[in-house]
This record gives structure tokens, sequence and C-alpha cells, in this order.
């Protein structure tokens, strides 16, 4: 079972630049190219931009709305709330969409839209995207803060309600004030290792361990600036470099594939095309020594452990 879990390709569809039930050749994600990667689950989530900051809640809402068109289209894309929705819709041959949001610009400062989007099927919020917001600092942002009192309630209340908290994205000093209030399991949905690259979005080896001591995940990226630079030394390699260095510091139980698919481009380096590369990462931990049960567990067994752990089977 592959598990993608982090994507943007909502709003390429919300947009009008791609069909996603039709095989393109811009991007990195749609339906039939999901289907030859052989993906069982992808998160997809829905993201505020720069330019629609000032009306975040409203624009996910039509993120959302766009989100539900597919589904409803009955063309083979099934929306996953648990766990075991994900195994049903892998074992009915069809692809389960895990429905995400990046950026709690979407709930403003109300824990009513919390859960609003909760109740229409969002089931992990990336708490900040790199800027600040009400529920706490960026990691692009310059300043002193963290989380904020709001951000530490929104933690709460997410872990309460059965929603994953994810820190990508945070500034350090946010991302260890989360580590102080978080009592679940939260993930790292698309972040690499900082010693391998010394990026501010990376992950230390200290966090890497807390998130794994927390029984969290981190995901592997494939964003050309998160794996390497210049971006001729943006390779499958140097991708499955990060990838034993997360497994050497966070174990096997702890590392997933969250792809930043859409989310980037060609500029920074390329390690594989689109999705349909997503085997070119099991091919290279069979070649590394890797078993078949640790494969599983890095290309969709880990993240289905801790969406069971925190939303519940």
């Amino acid at each position: 079972m592959i598990i993608d879990g982090h994507t943007d390709s909502i709003l390429d569809v919300h947009h009008g630049r791609r069909d996603f039930f039709e095989r393109s050749q811009d991007g990195h994600v749609d339906l039939p190219r999901l289907k030859q990667a052989g993906v069982g689950a992808v998160m997809l989530a829905l993201f505020t931009t720069d330019e629609y900051v000032a009306e975040a809640t409203a624009h996910t809402r039509e993120l959302l709305a766009t989100f539900d068109r597919l589904v409803t289209a009955g063309r083979g894309l099934v929306h996953a709330r648990t766990a075991s929705e994900i195994e049903q819709a892998v074992s009915d041959g069809r692809i389960a969409a895990f429905l995400t949001i990046e950026g709690g610009e979407a709930i403003g400062t109300n824990l009513d839209t919390l859960h609003e989007f909760f109740d229409r099927g969002v089931r992990l919020m990336t708490l900040t995207w790199n800027r600040r917001n009400a529920i706490g600092r960026g990691v692009y942002v310059d300043g002193e803060d963290g989380l904020s009192e709001f951000g530490r309630d929104v933690v709460r209340e997410m872990e309460q309600i059965g929603m994953i908290v994810d820190v990508s994205h945070l500034c350090d000093r946010t991302l260890s004030d989360v580590l102080s209030v978080a009592a679940r399991p939260l993930v790292a949905s698309h972040s690499n290792s900082r010693v391998l690259r010394n990026h501010p979005r990376n992950l230390t080896d200290d966090q890497l361990r807390a998130i794994a001591e927390r029984g969290g995940l981190i995901g592997l990226t494939f964003a050309g600036s998160f794996i390497d630079t210049p971006p001729g030394n943006v390779t499958i390699g140097r991708v499955l470099d990060h990838l034993e260095r997360m497994i050497d510091v966070a174990g096997i139980d702890h590392i997933g594939i969250g792809s930043d698919f859409d989310g980037f481009d060609v500029s920074y380096g390329l390690a594989m095309p689109d999705c349909t590369g997503l085997s070119l990462i099991a091919t290279g931990m069979v070649e590394r020594g890797y078993t078949e049960v640790e494969i599983e567990k890095v290309m969709g067994r880990n993240w289905l452990r801790v969406i069971r752990d925190v939303v519940g089977d």
C-alpha cells in the first residue's frame, strides 16, 4: 500500500489548470498516473496561497467544494476519513483521497470553524504555512514568538476530535512549543533531514527524534530545494540518503512519504518526473538492504498506523 502524505494538486484542479481524471503532461499528480504508480491513498491539501489569506476561510470552502466534486464524480476517487476506509478503498481497487488543510489561516481565530472542516471530512491540518497566523509563527517569519495561546487551544482541540497535527512549515520555536503541548502522535508531513541539507524547512535530528518519541511520522519530501543544491545534485540517490538518515535517527516505524507533488517545480531540481516515479523509492530501498516489511512501512503502513492511532479505525 502506497500512501502519499502531502500533495497540492487540488489547487491546479480548482483553477482549471488540469483535469484530475485525465493524464496530463503537466504537474505531478492525476488519477491515471496515481493508478499507474500503484498509489492506494493520496492526501490532498486545501492550501491558501498568499493572495487569498485575507479570505482564507471562504477560499478553503471553495477548494473543499472542488474536492467534493472530484469524489462525487464517481470515477474511482473515494473520500476516506479513517484507516479502515483507506483499506476498503484499496481493497475495492479505488484510490482513497484523505483530506487535509495546509495553513491554519483556514480557521481564522475560531475553533468552530475547525469543527466545521472536521465535519466536512478534514482529518489533518498543517498549523501554519511559511507565514505567521493566529496559531503561530511559520518558518520564514522573523521573531521570537512561537505557538500562540490560541494555537495551544487548536492543538488540544485537534487531538480531542481526532485530527492529525502537522508541524511541517513551523519555525523551530513554534515546533518546540507544539511538542510541549501535544499528547498524541503528530506528523511533519513533508520535511527532510537538516543535517543533509541545511534548510529551515528540514528537521534537526533532535526534532526527528522528538516526533518519533510521540509515536509520530515524518514524510520524506521530493521538493528539490529540501534535498540538495545546486539543482543538479537533486537525485533519487540523494533522496534515499535523506531517507536513510531519517530512519537511522527516528526509526523505521516513523518515516513515510510526503511528496509535496504539485507544490514545487523543476527550477530547484527534480528527483523524479511525477508520481509514477514513486516505485523508485521502493527499488532504492531494496538496493540499500531494507526488508520487504520495512519498505511497506515507509511506503504506506506507517501513515496508516498514525491515522488509526489519531483519527481512528
